[in-house]
């Protein structure tokens, strides 16, 4: 899953596009790349970013889902908003990566309606704008698992037959901004994957990026990441990096077929 941002919020130069005839370009380059899916946002995750309103989601997203969907290529789309995912949808969606938990009910109706995929995130509160604290621990699988099962079933039950699950390790919750701290969650969660796979869906990570140690390599460590994810089964990797991590990925699969 190649990642485009139509937030300029972005600190991940790379992926951001400043306008919607860059974000066409930049999905195009990157499903040519590998990525079987472009993810579009148009409001970036990090804690100082603008709150961008509904309106503005759809003015920006909706375009570029059109011109890629029409390429034939598939598109996910990163959002909280229930009109923000009932556009993207009409425009062609295939996947809504959802990054709150408020009106699932509404959301997972027309993911049902649309025949959409959805990645469940793993957001401790409505919405990833507005999340605390995270759950450590030695042992974070428990958390992670007593939080998916029930919107599975309700996705489920909504009609949501194709659905993946992300732990969300790329939020900023309060409690992870020290580099060790954090770096350490991540990595637990990314070897302990496959006990998530119990729920019966595969796994969707996004892949981080561990600033703090990388510094101006920043841009390996994506794939650094993406080793440790595919050791604990992986099914979905989201990045920015689409070229170093389809690398990866491949040298991984002719070492070790199916993993």
């Amino acid at each position: 899953m190649g990642v485009v941002n139509l937030s300029r919020d972005s600190w991940y130069r790379e992926s951001v596009a400043v306008s919607r005839e860059a974000a066409i370009r930049r999905g195009r380059v990157l499903a040519a790349q590998g990525a079987d899916l472009v993810d579009l946002g148009a409001e970036s995750t990090i804690l100082d970013a603008e709150r961008v309103d509904v309106r503005r989601q759809i003015e920006q997203l909706v375009p570029v889902v059109e011109a890629l969907h029409a390429d034939g290529i598939l598109v996910s789309v990163e959002t909280y908003e229930p009109e923000v995912v009932e556009a993207c949808l009409v425009a062609g969606a295939a996947l809504l990566n959802l990054t709150g938990t408020a009106h699932h009910e509404e959301i997972f109706a027309l993911a049902a309606a649309h025949d959409a995929a959805v990645v469940l995130c793993f957001v401790d509160g409505d919405n990833v704008r507005e999340v605390g604290e995270v759950q450590l621990g030695e042992d974070p699988l428990p958390a992670l698992l007593a939080h998916f099962e029930p919107r599975i079933a309700q996705a489920r039950a909504a009609g949501v037959e194709r659905l993946f699950v992300d732990p969300g390790l790329g939020f900023y919750y309060a409690n992870l901004q020290d580099g060790v701290t954090r770096v350490r969650h991540q990595a637990g969660i990314f070897l302990n994957t496959f006990r998530l796979r119990e729920l019966g869906f595969p796994v969707c990570h996004a892949l981080p990026h561990a600033f703090d140690f990388f510094g101006e390599e920043v841009r390996s460590a994506e794939g650094f990441f993406a080793v440790l994810a595919a050791l604990g089964r992986t099914g979905l990797f989201r990045t920015h990096e689409v070229p170093r991590v389809r690398a990866i990925l491949d040298t991984l699969e002719a070492i070790a077929p199916g993993r």
